[in-house]
């Protein structure tokens, strides 16, 4: 059984883990390779673009996370065209199909950029250009097995002639045009092989040796060996039906979110509104629906008091179906002394009037925080980006007080699970300040929190979010709040996500945590910013450039009849961003 996943760098430490395992496999079944070259891997998977290229790592995983196999995958977005650079396996898995499962996802990875075809050397099968019989087979048999594909060997060109005269065994630039049947053109091809030789062979091969090689391209279209091996009717396709399962984004959601529903008129924070969302959401083709694991009480005592649980379940666990209990008298005093009475005491924990306890309450929000804790095990696991689509929200729970439609505070658990593999970055982006991951990590340097929000004096939960709150002890720094003023659009709103988007740089977290409020949007009933579908596309694209493996968290967001168009713009524009997706799949945006 494999997992094939993409790697993108070495900061998590289960990429670093499986990048040493290619490593050696490189080492191993390469020995002409440059230790070099070996080790420069990490460093060209965190760059851009290197000669050119962006370098694309694909691994093979069996049970224990051992690397069986990998291929390396070199994309030209300029020239459209993909070079595989590697593939192998293990020794041990050697003939046991996993070359296959390895070439099938890397033709999908070309598919997806919309490449022209992929272009890739295999040692020659001629007698005239390798005369050992036993090396000969080898060499068939890797082109017969490309053959199936339906990827051939250029033909009528200088490509394969030896750098050094008399030299034996050397390379067929092998073309495979993905299934389309498209005619390669001599234009295009010779600018691929210059380009090839030049940025990939510079310190091998001598201007004179590439010209020679390029203008050897006469035929127009190019020809391509006749298939030698297979019967050309059982070519097998790869086709584009769907993502690539490991670039899809993990969404997890709590099922039973409806049976937290306060019916009361004017309470907004309403079941409709996750419906509304993933209606929008899965039109896109971008996510995996995976179920949400059950996570021990252990996580909520790390970021709430235990008295502060023991009463909010207590008191839900024991209420009728029909009871609400809203809170009404408010220590000012001497907080330290709860009243005896458990309804009378919602206040002494409760920071507004208008957030009420009832059956379902807890454990609604206790399943947003299971949900909220699955998403992030999947980021630890080597996911990318995952989704929490949940409700009741929690960025306004604090360690020991609930309010603003929330009572677990479900990102702050995931981000103290995620903390512990790495540092964590969490960017509140709802129109309300996020005073309850300010209050449990104020004194901490190892999660940096960043709330983008109306002021507090004109914005719920009023009494916190100013920009003076910068934390507290080894925390001092760390706590950053831009508060905003009332009215606002889009491209104002995008100076000071950019502001927080440095901060973030600075930090160089593992891991980014985003509660997405959408209540920043026109019309929403809780805000009074005037961010449209489109500034929800390109704060997307922004923040997915930040290729930081990330959790979304579901916040606020309560006009339901824009929230779910405005959460599919915000993905796709972080999904395109972070896989660098230039075509025109997946579609739908702005509508």
């Amino acid at each position: 059984m494999f997992r094939v996943r993409r790697i993108f760098d070495d900061q998590l430490p289960i990429d670093r883990e499986s990048l040493m395992q290619v490593q050696e496999i490189m080492a191993e079944q390469f020995p002409e390779i440059r230790p070099s070259e070996i080790s420069s891997l990490p460093s060209k998977l965190r760059t851009p673009l290197v000669k050119g290229f962006q370098f694309i790592l694909l691994v093979a995983e069996g049970t224990g996370r051992k690397v069986k196999g990998f291929a390396l995958l070199l994309h030209d977005p300029f020239l459209s065209y993909c070079y595989l650079d590697y593939i192998a396996a293990t020794g041990q898995e050697t003939g046991r199909g996993l070359g296959s499962i390895l070439y099938e996802r890397v033709r999908q990875e070309a598919l997806f950029r919309r490449s022209m075809g992929i272009f890739f050397e295999c040692l020659p099968d001629d007698p005239s250009l390798c005369r050992d019989q036993s090396i000969r087979s080898q060499n068939a048999s890797r082109l017969k097995f490309y053959e199936r594909y339906g990827a051939r060997p250029i033909a009528n060109t200088l490509y394969e002639t030896p750098l050094m005269p008399g030299g034996d065994n050397p390379p067929y630039l092998v073309f495979d045009d993905l299934g389309k049947g498209i005619p390669l053109s001599r234009k295009k091809a010779r600018s691929i092989v210059r380009h090839i030789l030049e940025k990939k062979y510079s310190d091998l091969c001598p201007p004179e040796y590439i010209e020679k090689v390029v203008t050897s391209f006469k035929d127009d279209p190019v020809k391509i060996r006749p298939f030698r091996y297979i019967n050309p009717g059982k070519v097998e396709k790869t086709d584009i039906i769907d993502l690539p399962e490991d670039e899809k984004v993990f969404l997890v959601m709590n099922q039973n979110h409806q049976i937290h529903h306060v019916r009361e008129k004017g309470y907004v924070e309403s079941p409709v509104r996750i419906k509304a969302i993933l209606r929008e959401i899965l039109k896109t083709g971008l996510f995996r629906i995976g179920e949400a694991k059950r996570f021990g009480r252990k996580h909520l005592l790390k970021v709430h008091d235990k008295q502060f649980i023991d009463y909010m379940e207590r008191l839900c666990l024991n209420l009728d179906g029909e009871t609400s209990v809203y809170p009404y008298v408010f220590p000012v005093r001497n907080k330290a002394r709860p009243p005896r009475e458990l309804s009378v005491r919602a206040g002494y924990y409760c920071i507004d009037t208008f957030t009420p306890l009832n059956r379902n309450a807890f454990l609604a929000a206790n399943d947003a925080v299971n949900c909220s804790l699955t998403a992030a095990a999947e980021l630890m696991k080597g996911r990318n980006i995952s989704y929490a689509l949940v409700r009741p929200p929690g960025h306004h729970a604090e360690r020991s007080s609930f309010g603003g439609f929330c009572y677990l505070n479900s990102l702050a658990a995931a981000s103290e699970m995620l903390s512990f593999k790495g540092k964590v970055a969490i960017l509140d982006i709802d129109y309300h300040h996020g005073n309850g991951q300010q209050d449990i990590f104020y004194r901490r340097n190892d999660v940096l929190t960043i709330s983008i929000h109306g002021h507090p004096n004109i914005a719920y939960p009023y009494f916190s979010g100013f920009e003076d709150e910068k934390g507290e002890g080894p925390g001092r720094g760390f706590n950053i709040n831009y508060p905003l003023k009332e009215e606002l659009g889009g491209e104002e709103y995008r100076l000071t996500l950019q502001k927080a988007m440095d901060r973030i740089r600075n930090f160089r977290p593992s891991f980014l945590v985003i509660a997405l409020g959408l209540d920043t949007s026109r019309k929403d009933p809780t805000g009074s910013w005037d961010l449209t579908a489109k500034d929800f596309f390109i704060n997307g694209e922004l923040l997915g450039s930040l290729r930081i493996p990330t959790l979304v968290v579901q916040e606020g967001g309560y006009n339901t009849r824009f929230i779910g168009i405005n959460a599919k713009n915000f993905f796709l524009g972080f999904w395109r961003s972070f896989y660098e997706w230039k075509g025109k799949f997946p579609s739908n945006k702005f509508s």
